[in-house]
């Protein structure tokens, strides 16, 4: 049976991040894809020019609308946008208790626009991030989450552990801003064990939207039955050739977008 996920995110009209990123990623996996929105962005390759932020109760209404009709194997939450949607969302999650919940805490765009107010971020801690199953954040968005900063040999299990203890079953650090070296790395913190994924580090400007793809990759994996750790290494492999095969799309002038539909070339090219 095709897992049905859900995303629940903001929109990029340019299609490299948010709930287009997601759609083309959970299509590319095998899943049947849903999207309820929380924000509309005027945004393109080279940043984010504006921000609305779509009315609590409406995104409320929405994801509740999914929820009374279509069984949900698997949801990840990317963009929230402010606190009252955070809250509404806290509360479906704890009324519905869907199987799996990864939550992206997208808090900085890749241009380095901010997506959330510092308030917001807080109710997050508070009511949203123990709610969910895996925390997907990148190294700043862990540092701002937890005051800590990633220094020195075992810096990433400090800091994925010190997310951890805000309340979440389970921390996917992605590793993509710690530069200096020429892997890039990801920890998973799981059931007090750390698991490290690497991969080789790709010469590429296209990475718009690398974060809501590999969140979204991970949800699928985890709809698909794969254990937490079989997800996230699978995820990372499905996000590097997506950034290897993003070469072959000509798309914008700023960090343009990976190639979602890899796995399709990647089948024609060995038929």
């Amino acid at each position: 049976m095709i897992p049905n996920v859900l995303t629940i995110a903001g929109s990029d009209p340019s299609g490299g991040a948010g709930i287009q990123a997601d759609i083309k990623t959970f299509t590319a996996l095998e899943c049947y894809g849903m999207a309820a929105l929380t924000a509309l962005t005027v945004q393109n390759t080279q940043g984010v020019r504006d921000v609305y932020h779509l009315e609590s109760e409406f995104v409320e209404a929405q994801v509740r609308a999914i929820f009374d009709d279509v069984r949900v194997d698997a949801l990840k939450i990317g963009m929230v946008g402010n606190a009252r949607t955070i809250n509404a969302l806290a509360e479906i999650l704890k009324a519905k208790r869907p199987k799996f919940v990864v939550l992206d805490p997208v808090m900085v765009a890749t241009s380095g626009d901010r997506l959330i107010s510092t308030h917001a971020v807080e109710v997050m801690k508070d009511t949203l991030i123990p709610l969910c199953d895996v925390l997907i954040p990148n190294i700043p968005e862990a540092e701002a989450l937890t005051g800590i900063k990633l220094s020195g040999a075992g810096g990433m299990e400090a800091l994925a552990h010190a997310a951890g203890a805000l309340g979440t079953k389970s921390v996917l650090l992605k590793g993509g801003h710690a530069f200096g070296d020429y892997m890039a790395t990801d920890l998973l913190w799981h059931e007090g064990e750390a698991h490290s994924f690497s991969a080789p580090r790709i010469n590429t400007n296209n990475t718009h939207g690398t974060g809501c793809t590999l969140s979204a990759a991970l949800t699928c994996y985890l709809a698909r039955g794969r254990t937490l750790p079989e997800a996230a290494k699978e995820a990372k492999d499905y996000l590097t050739q997506a950034l290897v095969r993003s070469e072959d799309l000509s798309v914008g002038r700023g960090h343009g977008p990976v190639n979602h539909f890899h796995v399709f070339e990647s089948a024609r090219d060995s038929s």
